[in-house]
């Protein structure tokens, strides 16, 4: 006999209605009309970030055996719904810095950089966190955002572009302080292990963010300097050497494990988002790509273990030792560099490192403080409408022509 799954019909729906025609109602009122070239140099890379949200977080989401539909589909409307969100953020924030006015793919470009925080954060609560309770995430989670890189903008008088490269930190925290308020799944639960089919696809989407990952750090360099994509690529190089290294030995048999390559081969890319442009040497993007496969194969092999029993945190996809301790590492990479470059300068250098250290522990205390209270309201009674008995259950959201047995 079939399970029973609550209808989402009388919620679902009109939430996303009622958000869809709110944003279209303030798109008319406050979105202007951009100015600027029909096609600037920047429309390639913004395509490739594209593909990254929708293909590669998509996929490598897939790991789930049977929450494969909604891995792709809910990152598909949270998508579409946080980029219309972040474009009204961005326009709404008072700056008070000279605001320059954006082109409409600026705007977007802008906007589809910031949700990578939200899909960050999603895999932390992937497959216990409904659409409704997914959809008021990716809102909030995209203003908090906003309001973080003004908190930097006015108090610590940085541009913007410093923010900007700790979103990966960002949806690190926030989705590890709203994960805490979620309920653990049982620990020998068969729905949440992995099967070679499904490590298989998401491992296709980690070749995705692979292949598109310096066109993502060059969209966060506002001066677009190549160096800034040689740097991401050999730092991801290096790591992916590191991880099937690192992978070989921490395994009983030598052998190599693809969960151990999808969490580590990235690893580069991120930490040296923050560094990149900073960076002269490709030497140093490559040690900066080794310490950080180091960093997050430790992290996958002994966090998890170690860590999450003590904390009661369930981390679905792993999200703060793949995203979160490699964008730490290019934060303090970034102060050494500043250290290392403006050592002539002594009277200012105490200064310089003090508010870019403040710049990055600010993103790590709004991301945390805001995570942490979204997840306490969305598990109230009213939000909370999916029993730890489904968690990871694609047949709570999307109609199958069979049952879930076997698929």
């Amino acid at each position: 006999m079939p399970a029973h799954y609550r209808s989402f019909r009388g919620s679902l729906p009109w939430l996303i209605l009622l958000l869809q025609a709110l944003l279209l109602l303030l798109f008319y009122f406050f979105v202007p009309e951009g100015a600027g070239p029909a096609l600037s140099p920047g429309s390639a890379a913004f395509q490739d970030v594209s593909h990254m949200l929708l293909f590669g977080f998509g996929f490598s989401f897939l790991f789930l055996r049977r929450f494969g539909f909604s891995s792709i589909g809910l990152n598909l409307l949270l998508l579409v719904l946080g980029v219309q969100s972040s474009v009204l953020a961005e326009q709404a924030l008072p700056v008070p810095l000279q605001r320059q006015r954006l082109d409409g793919l600026q705007r977007i470009t802008k906007a589809v950089v910031s949700m990578t925080a939200v899909v960050i954060s999603t895999g932390a609560v992937l497959g216990k966190a409904n659409p409704v309770q997914l959809i008021l995430m990716t809102v909030v989670e995209v203003l908090a955002f906003h309001g973080s890189r003004w908190l930097t903008q006015v108090f610590l008088q940085l541009p913007d572009s410093i923010p900007m490269r700790h979103v990966h930190l960002f949806g690190a925290c926030f989705g590890l302080a709203l994960s805490s308020r979620f309920s653990e799944p049982a620990p020998s639960s068969e729905k949440s292990r992995r099967t070679p089919r499904a490590e298989l696809l998401s491992m296709l989407g980690t070749l995705f963010l692979w292949l598109f990952w310096p066109s993502f750090n060059l969209l966060l360099d506002e001066e677009g300097r190549s160096r800034t994509i040689s740097n991401t690529y050999f730092a991801l190089a290096a790591s992916t050497v590191a991880a099937f290294v690192l992978s070989a030995l921490t395994t009983k048999d030598g052998k190599f494990q693809m969960s151990h390559i999808q969490s580590a081969v990235l690893a580069g890319g991120v930490a040296v988002g923050s560094a990149a442009p900073r960076i002269e040497s490709p030497w140093i993007a490559m040690i900066l790509g080794l310490l950080a496969s180091l960093l997050t194969s430790l992290g996958a092999y002994c966090l998890q273990r170690c860590l999450n029993p003590a904390l009661k945190i369930h981390d679905t996809s792993g999200v703060h030792f793949t995203f979160g301790w490699p964008a730490v590492l290019g934060g303090l990479a970034q102060v050494v560099l500043l250290v290392v470059q403006n050592w002539d300068n002594l009277p200012s250098l105490g200064a310089l490192v003090m508010i870019h250290v403040g710049a990055f522990c600010l993103t790590i205390s709004v991301a945390s403080i805001i995570g942490f209270i979204t997840g306490s309201i969305l598990n109230l009674r009213v939000f909370r409408t999916t029993p730890v008995s489904k968690y990871f259950e694609d047949q709570c959201y999307w109609e199958f022509p069979h049952l879930a047995v076997g698929f």
